[in-house]
C-alpha cells in the first residue's frame, strides 16, 4: 500500500486521516480526491502544500471516467472512501443527494477497485447503520436498521462493499465508527456548533431533553483504527471503532460550557428532530484483537477539541459567516420550538 486514493479527504475525518498517514507512514503517497462540496475545505490540508507525497484532485466520486483517470495517472493501489454526505439533519431535508454520493459514489469506486486490482478497498462507515441501540452494544454481524436517509445510504454502501467482495473478489474492508470530534469538523455538527456558539455567547440548541447517548471519540483514535484495519484487517470483514464510553448529550454540552467558562443558561432545549436515535453503542473487541486501543478519554478528546476551536477562530468564522451556513442554520433551527426543560 504505497499509493493511496483517499476520497472525500478534504472533509473532517478524511483530512485528519491524510495528516495521520503521512506522518505515520513516510513511504506513502496520498492522492486526495474531493468534489469540494460545502464541507470540503482545502484549508484542512494547507500545511501539506509542497509535500511531494501529497496531491489533490478535484473530482466527483460519481464520475467514473474521472475516477479511472486518477487511478491510472497516480498508479493507485489502495482506495479509502470517506466521500459521503454525512449530516442526519441535512438528510431529512434532501435525501436524494445522500443516495447519489453515499451509494452510487461507492459503486463507482468499487468498480474502479475491481478494474485496477487494488490491494485494498476500505469503506468508512458509521455506527448509525445499526439503528437505535437501547440495550447492549452492536456487533459487526448485527442486522442493519437504518432510521434516517443518512444511515440508510451508509448501510446501502456497506452492503455494496460486501457484495463486491463476494461477487468479484475485491479485497474490501469496512469500519463503522462512533461519533468523531476534533480539528476541522464542519460546525453544523453538534460539538463544534456548540463550542463556537458558546464562544460567541449564543444559545446552544440542544435537541429534546438532551439525554441521547453517544460515544464521542477523538478523530485521530479513529484514524489509527482505520490504519490498523488497512494493514491487519481481513478482507471481507467489518470492524467497529469507538472509545466504548457513552455520554449524554446534555452532559457533553455542560462540559463544553465548563471548559469555556460559560454559563449553563446558554443551553436552549429545542424540539427534537424526527426519529432521533436515543443511543448508539459499539462492541469493539474485534478491532482490539488486532492491537488497537483508544488513546483518549472523553474528557481529553473534548478538551483538545475545544482548544483547537479556540486556537483556530479564523477557520470556523469564515465558514459560519458564509451564506450557505447561515441559510442552513436558519432552516434547521429557526422554526424549532424552545422547550421549557431544565
Amino acid at each position: 500500500m504505497r499509493n493511496l486514493l483517499i476520497a472525500g479527504a478534504a472533509g473532517f475525518i478524511g483530512s485528519n486521516f491524510v495528516h495521520y498517514m503521512l506522518e505515520k507512514h513516510p513511504h506513502c503517497r496520498v492522492v486526495v480526491y474531493d468534489k469540494l462540496t460545502y464541507a470540503g475545505n482545502l484549508d484542512n490540508l494547507k500545511s501539506l502544500e509542497g509535500d511531494p507525497r501529497y496531491a489533490f484532485v478535484r473530482g466527483d466520486v460519481c464520475d467514473a471516467a474521472e475516477v479511472e483517470e486518477t487511478m491510472r495517472q497516480h498508479k493507485i493501489d489502495t482506495i479509502v472512501n470517506f466521500a459521503a454526505e454525512t449530516h442526519v439533519d441535512r438528510s431529512l431535508m434532501a435525501p436524494g443527494s445522500f443516495i447519489q454520493t453515499d451509494v452510487f459514489g461507492t459503486y463507482v469506486l468499487l468498480e474502479a477497485a475491481k478494474k485496477f486490482g487494488v490491494e485494498r478497498y476500505h469503506q468508512v462507515s458509521t455506527d448509525e447503520v445499526y439503528g437505535e441501540v437501547l440495550e447492549g452494544s452492536s456487533l459487526e454481524a448485527d442486522r442493519l436498521v437504518a432510521r434516517s436517509p443518512y444511515s440508510a445510504s451508509k448501510g446501502g454502501a456497506d452492503l455494496m462493499v460486501y457484495a463486491y467482495f463476494i461477487s468479484f473478489g475485491v479485497p474490501a474492508t469496512v469500519t463503522r465508527g462512533a461519533n468523531n470530534i476534533g480539528p476541522y469538523q464542519y460546525p453544523e455538527k453538534v460539538v463544534p456548533l456548540f463550542i463556537t456558539n458558546a464562544i460567541d455567547d449564543l444559545p446552544l440548541p440542544l435537541y429534546g431533553d438532551g439525554r441521547q447517548m453517544r460515544d464521542y471519540q477523538y478523530v485521530l483514535d479513529h484514524c489509527e483504527g482505520i490504519d490498523v484495519v488497512l494493514h491487519k484487517g481481513h478482507a471481507g470483514e467489518t470492524y467497529n471503532v469507538g472509545s466504548g464510553v457513552e455520554t449524554y448529550n446534555v452532559d457533553m454540552t455542560r462540559l463544553i460550557l465548563q471548559l469555556l467558562g460559560k454559563p449553563e443558561s446558554l443551553i436552549q432545549h429545542v424540539t427534537d428532530r424526527p426519529g432521533h436515535d436515543r443511543r448508539y453503542s459499539l462492541n469493539c473487541d474485534k478491532l482490539k484483537a488486532l492491537g488497537w486501543r483508544s488513546a483518549h478519554t472523553f474528557e481529553q478528546a473534548l478538551g483538545k477539541t475545544v482548544k483547537w476551536y479556540l486556537d483556530n477562530e479564523s477557520w470556523w468564522r469564515k465558514i459560519k459567516s458564509g451564506e450557505h451556513y447561515r441559510e442552513y442554520y436558519q432552516r434547521n433551527y429557526g422554526q424549532r420550538e424552545v422547550l421549557a426543560l431544565k
